[in-house]
């Protein structure tokens, strides 16, 4: 018979003190998303199918531009923070670690380009 507390017996095995920090983080990013997304549908439909000069003279504009980063940044963000919660709850051990660190170095280098290509296209 073991003379431990409820506590005792307990701990290592509770919160890792970053849930609601990721929840908000997760529930901002989605709202700005939700805000994001159809005024990047609006801005990218008005250049679609156009020739190239006129999508770099429209991307040369600070807002269409500006909707269109903010959308990749925001969009890469979430996508890097959703994928992380589906490999901590289905993936255990070195795996875990080394998919999560691939997940965010493919999030981080696409947010990269896409940014990059945004401002070759508007400069």
């Amino acid at each position: 018979m073991a003379f431990l507390t409820d506590r005792k017996r307990a701990e290592g095995l509770g919160s890792a003190k970053s849930g609601t920090e990721h929840f908000w983080s997760m529930t901002v990013s989605s709202v700005a998303l939700l805000i994001l997304v159809p005024l990047f549908i609006f801005t990218f439909g008005a250049v679609l199918g156009e020739p190239y000069e006129a999508v770099v003279a429209y991307y040369a504009r600070p807002f269409p531009a500006l909707i269109a980063g903010l959308t990749l940044i925001v969009g890469f963000h979430h996508f890097k923070g959703g994928a992380q919660v589906l490999i901590e709850d289905y993936v255990h051990g070195l795996a875990k670690h080394i998919t999560i660190l691939a997940v965010t170095f493919i999030s981080y280098a696409a947010m990269a380009a896409g940014v990059y290509a945004l401002i070759r296209l508007a400069l």
